[in-house]
């Protein structure tokens, strides 16, 4: 067996590895714009949060060590709306452009780095005893994140899936591949493949992954509006069926889909595969493509809306349903993903709580 082939084998078992010392579930960062935002960034822009890769990088490293501080094991890069095409046509040429997509996750490993400092080396947190020895490491991981064909387009389509006849797979696939290139190029720890609308995109990423031999452990998350289907109207099942099919993707699951619906659909992907499955919802509330706004939609606000200690109620049934990796999306923040380690660290009666609260909060299941 090659090394390629080894590597394509323990893809999912990489991800079970980080999960276990973890203590029994991953940790995923939430929001990068609604956080850069709240850092005084301008974000009125086709190409959101990453137009701070090129006007503030500083303020991506602080939202990331934000989310660190907040107890997240995963941070994910200013990358979901950076493409090679956007950033040319605001001028940049293309070998500028995969400069910054590769500096999305150079800025998360310093940030990691910063945060890491004096407590190990490496991509893990240990705290060391008085006598220098060191007990529990937990991982502290950069995931790339690969925003959809419609993130792109930034006209809303990533929560339709509605591309039109003339965006056949090849297309998607000409689109993506050197932008994964330059993701994978840099060295990230996971490839987040975020808010897949259709199974058609999530064919071109598995067919990418072969074709361009990544080596590094992906996860496949679609978004949905209904609780049974992907936004486009694929079955979830069927989509999570494409991911299971590709050797190279160590998760599948869902994100930016309101809180109430991930209970459902993640016991529809757990039917159709055995490998690990993340969750990140969005806090309920929908996105409009005219106003570029987020609003509150009459369901969610029926329900209350998503706040962090609402998230704190729906983590310890998501981890009981088999969810492995847990976080927020679009309009959480560190104090969502707070709570949210909390709520995990504190679902197994039977843990230490003592033994860890020198660490910030994360899964101990």
């Amino acid at each position: 067996m090659g090394r390629g082939d080894a590597f394509v084998h323990d893809a999912a078992d990489t991800l079970r590895r980080w999960v276990r010392e973890a203590g029994g579930c991953l940790v995923v960062d939430g929001a990068m714009g609604t956080e850069l935002e709240a850092h005084g960034a301008d974000l009125q822009d086709e190409l959101w949060s990453a137009r701070c890769l090129v006007s503030a990088p500083h303020l991506i490293r602080k939202v990331h060590l934000d989310y660190l501080e907040a107890g997240a094991n995963i941070i994910t890069t200013a990358s979901y709306q950076a493409t090679l095409q956007g950033f040319q046509s605001r001028g940049l040429s293309r070998e500028q452009s995969e400069e910054l997509l590769r500096r999305s996750v150079q800025i998360a490993q310093e940030a990691r780095a910063i945060f890491l400092e004096g407590r190990s080396k490496g991509p893990y947190a240990a705290r060391e005893n008085n006598d220098g020895s060191t007990e529990r490491r937990r991982p502290v991981l950069v995931a790339a994140s690969v925003g959809s064909y419609g993130a792109y387009l930034a006209d809303g389509s990533e929560y339709s899936g509605d591309y039109g006849r003339s965006v056949t797979k090849e297309a998607l696939k000409k689109f993506h591949r050197r932008r994964l290139q330059a993701l994978a190029d840099a060295g990230p720890d996971l490839i987040a493949f975020e808010t897949i609308p259709n199974k058609l995109e999530a064919q071109a990423y598995c067919e990418l992954l072969e074709e361009n031999d990544i080596r590094i452990p992906a996860w496949f998350s679609f978004t949905s509006k209904d609780g049974a289907s992907a936004a486009s109207g694929d079955p979830i099942t069927d989509c999570a069926a494409v991911a299971d099919s590709c050797s190279r993707v160590a998760a599948v699951g869902v994100n930016c889909t309101a809180p109430r619906l991930i209970n459902g659909l993640l016991l529809a992907i757990r039917k159709v595969t055995s490998k690990p499955v993340v969750v990140y919802p969005n806090t309920g509330e929908t996105y409009v493509a005219e106003t570029k706004e987020w609003v509150v939609s009459a369901l969610a606000s029926a329900a209350g809306g998503a706040s962090a200690t609402d998230f704190v109620s729906c983590v310890g049934k998501w981890r009981q349903a088999g969810a492995s990796v847990v976080g927020g999306c679009c309009r959480t923040s560190p104090a969502t993903v707070s709570a949210i380690a909390r709520a995990l660290r504190d679902a197994d009666g039977t843990a230490d709580i003592d033994e860890y609260d020198d660490f910030p909060a994360v899964a101990v299941l």
